[in-house]
C-alpha cells in the first residue's frame, strides 16, 4: 500500500521527536515514559514498597519507570489487549479490559491485596470519528476508575489519560466524588495538537 502524505509526516515527526530520540537513547520502550516520570516528579505518585496496576501497559514504558522507581521494593501489575515482551518484575496478564472474564483472572493476580497506585493509558483504537473515539475513550476511563473504586486502598491515588471533549466534565465529577483533589496534568511529551491529558485523583477517600 502506498503511503499516503499524513502517514510520512507523521513518521517524519516520530522520526524527528526529541522524546522518541531519548527513549531509544536512554531503552525506554515508548516516548510515553516521560509523560508518566514528568507526572511523578511533580507529584510522587511512586514510592518503594508500593503494588502498582498499570492497565493499556503495552509495550511497557510506564512499567519500566514504576520498576525504577519502586527501586526493587514493590509490586507491578500489568494488563493490555497486545502482547508485551516481558519486564522483569513486572506480573503482565494479556486480555481486553473490558471482558469480565479477564477483568477476573487480572484480579485473580492481585489475590486480596488492595493496591496503592492505578495508572492507565489505555486509549481505544482511534477512528477518525471524534464523537465516536470520545465515548470509548470515556467509556475506558470509566472502567479504569470503577476498578481503582474495587481495588485502591484508602489514600491510594489514580491517573489515567482521557480525552477532552464530550464526557470529560462526566468524569471529572466523578473522580471527585472518590478522591479528595483531583487534577488535570498535560506533559510536555503529550503532543500539543493532542487532545489527550491525565486526570490524576489523589488520596481516595475512606
Amino acid at each position: 500500500m502506498k503511503r499516503t502524505r499524513t502517514s510520512k509526516a507523521w513518521m517524519q515527526e516520530h522520526v524527528n521527536d526529541e522524546f522518541v530520540k531519548r527513549a531509544n537513547k536512554e531503552g525506554y520502550r515508548a516516548r510515553a515514559a516521560y509523560k508518566l516520570m514528568e507526572i511523578d516528579d511533580k507529584d510522587k505518585l511512586i514510592k518503594p514498597g508500593m503494588t502498582i496496576v498499570d492497565l493499556g501497559a503495552t509495550p511497557g514504558s510506564w512499567s519500566q519507570v514504576a520498576m525504577e522507581r519502586l527501586k526493587g521494593n514493590g509490586r507491578v501489575f500489568a494488563l493490555d489487549l497486545l502482547e508485551m515482551q516481558p519486564l522483569p518484575g513486572v506480573q503482565f496478564l494479556q486480555g481486553d479490559f473490558t471482558d469480565e472474564a479477564v477483568l477476573r483472572q487480572f484480579e485473580k493476580m492481585l489475590g486480596d491485596q488492595p493496591v496503592d497506585l492505578v495508572i492507565s493509558d489505555m486509549a481505544p483504537n482511534i477512528s477518525g470519528i471524534g464523537s465516536t473515539d470520545q465515548a470509548r475513550m470515556a467509556y475506558l476511563v470509566e472502567l479504569a476508575l470503577d476498578f481503582s473504586r474495587q481495588w485502591l486502598k484508602p489514600n491510594g491515588n489514580f491517573l489515567a489519560k482521557v480525552f477532552i471533549g464530550e464526557g470529560f466534565d462526566d468524569i471529572v465529577r466523578a473522580m471527585r466524588e472518590e478522591f479528595q483533589t483531583v487534577v488535570t496534568r498535560k506533559p510536555k511529551a503529550s503532543r500539543d495538537r493532542s487532545s489527550e491529558v491525565y486526570l490524576l485523583g489523589l488520596r481516595r477517600k475512606n
